[in-house]
């Protein structure tokens, strides 16, 4: 028997919705389509061509851009365990679904997440899948693999695993050397709140980017970006849950001493403080909403002002939670010892 010749073929007409556009070697034999088929419908002029090895597009002209997607995962799935023959897809279960542990990044990526910065998926030159870094993947036409010692939990768009905005992000920037394209992507992602300033210097540092002075200045252009949200944000929690209105980006200073803290809304007649946290989360002290874990915060606790801590993230998700906060801080005031005077001028 022919080894191409599958035992129980089923015909490329009976596949669901006309059939998919991408498949593979091993997945054509299993509809009834030989190798030597395979070729000669893929022969300059015929109705099919081969995308990737061991992967053919199922319709003359350009792919679009998913199914160049498509391709690129069924490419990597096939290769990424030793001794899986050419074309050969993880059944479900093994190892991801039919793609295995692979997902987009990079570009590729910010564009399923509809990032406006990036070009159009047929237009990258490139795509990039993310795959751990035990295997041993060579990369193919467009395909390039990026490797991970730990793969972040993937997002599925458009039925494709796709990595998170933020692990994506940075996968793109290691491959950038222009300094507007940089920023112009950092931007976006906190701007149109694909995700938190945060965590995308995390993943810039864990990428260990953050000695590229391109990239620094990217990350000052986003953090400034992040803080001027929150900030605007903050004046609507103020004006639109009927919170006293407080002095506004404030140093507070003991009298004739030293500075205590630079705070972004301070209440005097209640004592209390209010500071955006838009650093890179630290261990320890991350869901603690005061400002005690930090010296600044426990000096000003130990003299009797109430420090609440919020973050770009609560503010935007959250904005009548962290007012309930900022109201509860105000109303227990009352049950306080006095705060000692403090000196308050212009930050």
């Amino acid at each position: 028997m022919n080894s191409d010749t599958p035992l129980s073929p089923r015909p490329l007409h009976h596949l669901p919705d006309g059939g998919r556009s991408v498949l593979t070697s091993r997945q054509l034999r299993e509809h009834g389509v030989t190798a030597a088929e395979a070729a000669e419908r893929c022969r300059p002029g015929g109705p099919w061509q081969r995308i990737l090895p061991g992967v053919h597009l199922l319709h003359p002209g350009p792919a679009t851009g998913e199914e160049r997607l498509h391709a690129a995962l069924l490419y990597t799935a096939s290769r990424e365990r030793p001794g899986h023959p050419e074309g050969a897809v993880p059944a479900p279960g093994t190892g991801g679904g039919p793609y295995g542990e692979a997902m987009i990044t990079g570009l590729a990526a910010l564009a399923l997440h509809r990032f406006s910065a990036v070009p159009s998926l047929r237009a990258l030159d490139r795509v990039d899948v993310l795959v751990p870094r035990a295997r041993r993947l060579r990369g193919a036409g467009y395909v390039r693999f990026v490797r991970a010692a730990a793969l972040p939990r993937p997002r599925e768009i458009t039925g494709l695993p796709t990595a998170p905005a933020a692990r994506a992000l940075a996968d793109a920037v290691a491959q950038l050397s222009d300094a507007s394209a940089v920023r112009r992507l950092l931007i976006e992602a906190v701007r149109q709140g694909h995700c938190e300033a945060s965590s995308v210097v995390r993943e810039l540092s864990r990428a260990r980017l953050l000695s590229r002075a391109h990239v620094v200045d990217a990350v000052d252009a986003l953090l400034a970006e992040g803080r001027a949200m929150a900030e605007a944000l903050l004046y609507d929690m103020v004006r639109g849950y009927s919170l006293p209105e407080p002095l506004w980006n404030v140093e507070l200073r003991l009298p004739g001493g030293p500075l205590l803290a630079g705070v972004d809304a301070y209440w005097p007649l209640q004592a209390v403080a209010l500071e955006i946290d838009a650093r890179t989360p630290r261990q320890g002290g991350g869901h603690d909403p005061l400002g005690r874990f930090t010296p600044a915060g426990e000096h000003m606790e130990r003299l009797g002002i109430t420090v609440v801590r919020v973050t770009p993230r609560k503010l935007r998700e959250s904005l009548e939670a962290q007012a309930a906060v900022v109201r509860t801080a105000l109303i227990a005031s009352v049950d306080r010892e006095p705060a000692p005077y403090v000196v308050i001028r212009p930050r």
